[in-house]
């Protein structure tokens, strides 16, 4: 497979960093807000121009010499993103002028050795235009000068620099790589877990609720097989979500569950389960994603016994009976005990998610559960399940057709879920089951 050239974007905070990779990606993928310091972690996007593909990386924007803990870690995952990219595009304001943070800037990416790509942005008139001479002093070539949010000036001229020596990638590989989504509520120890099964600090890790903001792909291999980790801002309650960043960040979240596959639901030990996680483990259900719920802090629990994790167990099952179906592992991100059972949790649960039944044993099942407990009759009528197919994965969609519809009700469309497990397996992942008239006469 060929690999596609990497590109990092890198520059101080609210130059306009995040503006220019939603240009680039044609969408508003990252976060934008005119506070500085909105992205943190580097996230991983795929571009398209005049045919060539490459991956941008939007980094947060960095202060070298801040002492402060979390632009500390900005500045890591910056360095991160140069050493991983072929090329840097360092971002300055137009506007503003050179500063000397930019001098710090420049001189730090001159000795990375890779080329660096000066692009001013925010040149939004003519009238801004002699504001590019201001940047030859950083000695990193000539300026470009790009308007990020209009798209106008040289956002061309730089692509076609950048790009010149890029490859037309028109057989890319594609392959069926398990998407991981880490969910939960914020310090519940997300990040933490992604940087353990990556063995680095791939994701800022904080004490502080809500370091992360964006969602974040990272690829990694376990036993021969790629599957995509995706770090999400943890979810809170909507009333304690600060308009703004944060609900863009939570929105986010809610949206990388519904692009996963899978999704690994963090519930912390030491605080156990608490009404939000039940509320993000329906919108899991709702999403008709696989789900393993993962109670991270494993190693935090004083005293445990043989049964410790039985009991925990069927505390989860009862304060939260609709997710019984899921699979639950018991892990430490930071000793790593029993990390890597997410990948192969995963793995199983997928295979589970795309799993097809002949529609002749489906019906076999079928009739064998209504014959054992026929439904009651209401108002002298009664339910007659007449057919069954599956229609779709991911979920598994199962269609009843009935006499009539009105006639199924919840507990009985839950004995029929719980039959069809019985049968079929479907662990880890939600059933979609949809109730449909037919006369019959035109029984099948």
């Amino acid at each position: 497979m060929k690999r596609k050239p990497v590109v990092a974007i890198v520059g101080r905070p609210n130059v306009g960093k995040s503006t220019f990779v939603n240009r680039l990606v044609g969408s508003r993928n990252s976060i934008v807000d005119d506070l500085p310091g909105v992205t943190r972690d580097r996230i991983y996007f795929d571009v398209e121009w005049q045919n060539k593909q490459f991956t941008v990386i939007d980094t947060g924007g960095i202060i070298p010499g801040d002492e402060d803990e979390i632009m500390l870690s900005i500045f890591d995952q910056a360095k991160i993103a140069c050493e991983e990219a072929d090329k840097i595009i360092f971002l300055v304001d137009g506007k503003e002028g050179s500063n000397p943070v930019d001098f710090d800037i420049a001189n730090i990416l001159r000795q990375s050795g890779k080329p660096v790509f000066l692009a001013v942005n925010k040149i939004d008139n003519p009238s801004s235009l002699m504001m590019i001479n201001d940047f030859y002093g950083l000695a990193l070539g000539e300026p470009i000068g790009i308007s990020a949010l209009h798209g106008s000036g040289g956002v061309g001229d730089l692509l076609e620099v950048l790009t010149e020596d890029f490859e037309i990638l028109n057989d890319l590989e594609e392959e069926k790589i398990i998407k991981i989504a880490i969910v939960g509520r914020p310090n519940a120890g997300k990040s933490s877990i992604v940087n353990a099964v990556l063995n680095e600090n791939r994701v800022i890790v904080s004490d502080v609720s809500g370091t992360t903001r964006d969602s974040i792909d990272s690829k990694v291999t376990y036993n021969n097989k790629d599957f995509i980790i995706i770090d999400t801002a943890g979810i809170r309650k909507k009333a304690k979500v600060d308009y703004g960043v944060e609900k863009f960040a939570v929105d986010r979240a809610i949206r990388s569950i519904r692009d996963c596959d899978v999704a690994l639901l963090v519930i912390d030990a030491t605080e156990g389960i608490s009404d939000q996680d039940k509320k993000i483990a329906s919108i899991i259900i709702e999403s008709g994603k696989g789900l393993i719920i993962a109670i991270n802090k494993w190693d935090l629990i004083e005293n445990k016994k043989s049964n410790t994790i039985n009991e925990f167990s069927k505390k989860i099952t009862k304060e939260i009976p609709f997710l019984e179906f899921a699979p639950k592992i018991f892990i430490s991100a930071l000793t790593k005990q029993r990390i890597n059972s997410i990948f192969d949790k995963a793995e199983e649960i997928y295979a589970e998610c795309t799993k097809r039944v002949s529609t002749g044993l489906l019906n076999k099942v079928i009739k064998e559960a209504y014959m054992l407990n026929p439904p009651q009759s209401s108002k002298g009528k009664r339910l007659k399940l007449l057919y069954v197919t599956q229609t779709g994965i991911q979920p598994p969609h199962i269609v009843l057709f009935a006499n009539n519809a009105d006639l199924m009700k919840d507990h009985y469309k839950k004995y029929i879920e719980n039959k069809l497990r019985e049968a079929f397996g479907f662990f880890g992942t939600p059933i979609k089951l949809s109730i449909r008239e037919r006369s019959e006469k035109n029984k099948k």
